[in-house]
């Protein structure tokens, strides 16, 4: 009789050891999107054609085609058009300038590195921060 129930117990014991899950590290994984800021600089920014310059361009045609007629205000609208395209290239440019983005390059916990780019302008080198999934820097 004391077979079955040895039998019993063993094979009840080693159903519950396969079905148990094996141990995870959980430092790893809420330690994942952390690390310390090296360095910030300031952020470099594309200054290629944008809207400024083409809403100059399409406003400054539209008004040199008002003046003259012929050949005159064929002439007049592709200056208009030039220098309204110029001129929001430059407002454009001058908006850009005035942003405080940085650069922000992050030394993750797991060694690797990630450059970000931030304008809260509130980074400084040695701070402890976390990357959220979105790419935001958040102080820890």
């Amino acid at each position: 009789m004391k077979k079955p129930i040895h039998l019993t117990l063993a094979v009840a014991l080693s159903t519950l050891m396969a079905c148990s899950t094996p141990a995870t590290n959980t430092t790893a994984a809420a330690d994942s999107g952390n690390g310390v800021v090296e360095s910030v600089s300031v952020a470099t920014q594309d200054k290629g054609i944008g809207l400024g310059t083409i809403a100059g361009g399409v406003i400054g045609g539209v008004l040199g085609n008002q003046v003259g007629s012929g050949r005159g205000q064929t002439a007049a609208t592709i200056a208009g058009a030039a220098g309204g395209a110029y001129a929001g290239h430059e407002l454009e440019q001058r908006r850009q300038s005035n942003s405080n983005a940085k650069q922000v390059t992050v030394r993750m916990n797991d060694g690797s590195h990630q450059t970000l780019v931030d304008d809260s302008g509130t980074f400084r080198p040695g701070d402890r921060v976390r990357v959220e999934s979105n790419g935001r820097l958040i102080h820890r």
